[in-house]
């Protein structure tokens, strides 16, 4: 699938199909067509029988039938455009990032990398949890993106009042929510340093994973790397996205996470079933088109 703004192709690789007939036809014609005619009829008959094919199908044209097949394949291509009130269906992909706010030394990098998350967010809904002793919602589903980076902004080591870090309570949350939103296919990207992870935070990432859920890590290092247990909070973190089956990055490079997000969201619209809720096709309409042409390039070779 190809999307681009309210237009999308929902079946791209149809439009292969005409050059690939046009090359096909270009290699055939390279060859003789009269094959064992030359051996069987009289040279000087050929000759002239060739000489009236010509002159009685010069006329002729592929033009019409090229045309016709080109619309054809733009018709299987499946042209789009995105249903009026298609944002009513939006709830069934969704991005969730939880956020640790428990350390203030942390949070710019923690916030920029959420920031990111957030402009790359695509037709997902997505939505915003942060955690410390305990996990909130800071913004329900939506999809509007925009409307979460003044948030963002605004989040400081005291917007959560519980102290300590528990990210299990922010997994818990996290299934919780999208149990109830009834989401069909959900990212979990959690921004943390990776305090506080346990068994019981892996438990529920794999929990989360048996759903369809995938839960991503992205780590938060300490400035100028001072941190003796930043490798074994590193390691926690890569093992807790393993258990989610998600990927593992850093929170000061989050492109990789971000690509891997946005390529499942196209790929589940393009694959299931519910595209149908969320795009139109016209390529019916582009079928009906095509056979003006066609009709026009088997007149032209029946007569």
């Amino acid at each position: 699938m190809i999307e681009i703004g309210d237009f999308a192709l929902l079946r791209p690789l149809w439009l292969l199909a005409p050059p690939a007939l046009a090359l096909l036809v270009a290699m055939t014609r390279r060859r003789d067509a009269l094959g064992d005619w030359r051996r069987i009829v009289d040279p000087a008959l050929l000759a002239i029988m060739l000489r009236r094919s010509a002159s009685a199908g010069a006329s002729r044209s592929d033009a019409p039938l090229f045309f016709s097949v080109a619309l054809i394949a733009l018709a299987l291509g499946g042209p789009a455009m995105k249903t009026r009130g298609a944002e009513q269906f939006r709830n069934l992909d969704a991005t969730l990032i939880l956020l640790d706010v428990s350390r203030a030394e942390r949070l710019g990098q923690a916030v920029a990398a959420a920031q990111f998350l957030l402009e790359r967010s695509g037709a997902r809904q997505i939505g915003l949890g942060l955690y410390a002793g305990d996990a909130y919602l800071a913004s329900s589903l939506t999809d509007d993106a925009k409307s979460l980076e003044s948030l963002l902004f605004a989040i400081d080591e005291r917007t959560v009042p519980d102290g300590g870090t528990k990210p299990d309570r922010a997994l818990a949350f996290a299934r919780r929510l999208l149990r109830e939103a009834e989401i069909a296919a959900a990212d979990i990207a959690i921004i943390s340093d990776g305090e506080g992870l346990d068994p019981r935070a892996e438990r529920l990432a794999a929990a989360l994973a048996r759903e369809g859920r995938h839960v991503h890590s992205l780590f938060v290092s300490a400035r100028g790397g001072a941190d003796a247990l930043e490798p074994a909070r590193r390691a926690a973190m890569a093992a807790l996205a393993a258990a989610g089956s998600g990927r593992a990055g850093d929170a000061a490079d989050p492109a990789e996470i971000a690509r891997a997000i946005e390529a499942r969201g196209v790929a589940h619209i393009a694959e299931g079933e519910l595209r149908a809720l969320e795009w139109r096709d016209y390529g019916r309409f582009i079928l009906l088109l095509a056979a003006a042409p066609l009709l026009l390039a088997l007149r032209g070779r029946g007569a």
